[in-house]
């Protein structure tokens, strides 16, 4: 094996520790980007010239004031507008959290177990008190602000695909999109995938929430102490399946990605995704215009931008992320 090898060429069964992936020294460019680091010019180049042929654009970002019954004592967004000299000029406040509408998770959102460690470790090795140490932002968001997400985004609407199957599920509960399935509707629907690709999954939360729930339904989501999120299977051969196929990145307009709680206790996809490969992880995308598009096109991959916000050790951040058909 040449010793230039990325690690991120090697298949995932023949990874040394394909639960830690991590590249880069403490602190640098290469740790901070993670995975990202695929989308060099020339796959971001290839991809603009493939995938941009209409024009057609449509963003992803769900409104900021969703989940508006946010879980896990998460606070929904506040907003004030305030004047500016006398009411010449207006000013806006936000107070958020990003994990409450459309996310990014970054590096600093999530950690993983290490065998024969009783402490939990960030991707590279990041301890708990740098994330807390506010003079540092190592793994920090700006890694990923500074040179943006860009490159071919490829959808897998399995909420089209099962409604015309008459498969009857809420988004609320553990129902698993298979692995299977992701393929079946790839199959179908003609894609190839390409390393550096971003994943986008639907599986209707976001329309289940806008256009089904009510009131109480949300209320009670809010206040359930176990709540259940509906997302793709946690199995050994999914993180197989990502970490070969070449994902540089996956979201969804699920609340988690996978389904939560973990089915298995061996398998939970954050640890390895995020603390173990430096792989975003998109939540709560608003999937509904972008899966129309698709079906008015029939076409189910385009080009993709994302910038993040460039706070300097930002644990996640709203998507900002736009596709151009």
């Amino acid at each position: 094996m040449a010793s230039s090898q990325s690690p991120f060429d090697i298949p995932f069964d023949e990874l040394p520790n394909n639960k830690q992936v991590w590249v880069g020294t403490p602190r640098s460019r290469e740790e901070g980007l993670g995975k990202l680091a695929i989308l060099t010019p020339e796959v971001v180049a290839k991809a603009a010239a493939t995938e941009i042929k209409t024009g057609r654009r449509v963003t992803m970002g769900w409104e900021l004031t969703k989940l508006d019954y946010p879980n896990l004592n998460r606070q929904p967004c506040q907003h004030q507008i305030v004047p500016l000299l006398g009411g010449v000029a207006f000013d806006d406040i936000f107070t958020m959290n990003p994990q409450q509408s459309s996310q990014w998770d970054g590096l600093r959102h999530f950690s993983q177990t290490v065998p024969g460690e009783t402490e939990r470790v960030f991707y590279g090795g990041t301890k708990v008190e740098e994330i807390e140490d506010r003079k540092s932002d190592r793994i920090g968001l700006q890694h990923w602000a500074r040179e943006g997400i860009a490159g071919r985004g490829v959808l897998i609407d399995y909420a089209t695909w099962t409604e015309k199957r008459k498969i009857e599920y809420s988004t609320f509960s553990t129902h698993q999109v298979r692995l299977s399935d992701i393929i079946e509707i790839a199959a179908e629907c003609g894609i190839a995938f390409q390393k550096g690709d971003i994943l986008f999954v639907r599986i209707g939360v976001t329309k289940e929430w806008d256009t089904l729930m009510t009131d109480a339904q949300k209320q009670q989501y809010s206040e359930n102490p176990a709540p259940e999120h509906a997302g793709v299977e946690a199995t050994t051969e999914v993180l197989r399946w990502l970490w070969n196929t070449g994902f540089a990145a996956i979201a969804s307009d699920a609340i988690s990605w996978e389904v939560y709680p973990p089915q298995s206790p061996d398998v939970f996809l954050h640890e390895y995704v995020i603390a173990g490969w430096g792989m975003p992880i998109g939540e709560l995308f608003d999937l509904e215009a972008l899966a129309q598009a698709c079906q008015d096109l029939q076409r189910w991959t385009f080009f993709v931008t994302s910038v993040p916000l460039n706070m300097p050790g930002g644990v996640s951040s709203p998507p900002n992320m736009m596709a151009i058909f």
